[in-house]
C-alpha cells in the first residue's frame, strides 16, 4: 500500500471515478481531453498525474489490451 488505500477501497475508488468520466463523456458528447481541460489546472496534481501515467505507458498498454481482445 503505496498511498494507504487497500485494495476493496481503491477498487471502489477506481470504479467511480471510471463511471463517472465515462458519463460526463456520454452526456456532453466531448472528447476526453475537453473534459480534462476542465477539470485540470497547469502544474496541478491532477494533469501532473494523468501526465504520469501516460508517460509511463497507460494508453499504450490500453490500446494493446483491447487489440489482443479483438484477436480473439
Amino acid at each position: 500500500m503505496q498511498i494507504g488505500f487497500d485494495g476493496d477501497t481503491a477498487t471502489k475508488i477506481v470504479s467511480q471515478t471510471m463511471k463517472d468520466a465515462s458519463e460526463l463523456i456520454i452526456q456532453n458528447e466531448n472528447h476526453p481531453e475537453q473534459e480534462i481541460d476542465k477539470v485540470t489546472t497547469p502544474k496541478g496534481c491532477t494533469i501532473v498525474g494523468l501526465n504520469e501515467m501516460e508517460h509511463s505507458g497507460f494508453s499504450s498498454s490500453l490500446i494493446k489490451g483491447l487489440l489482443l481482445r479483438l484477436k480473439r
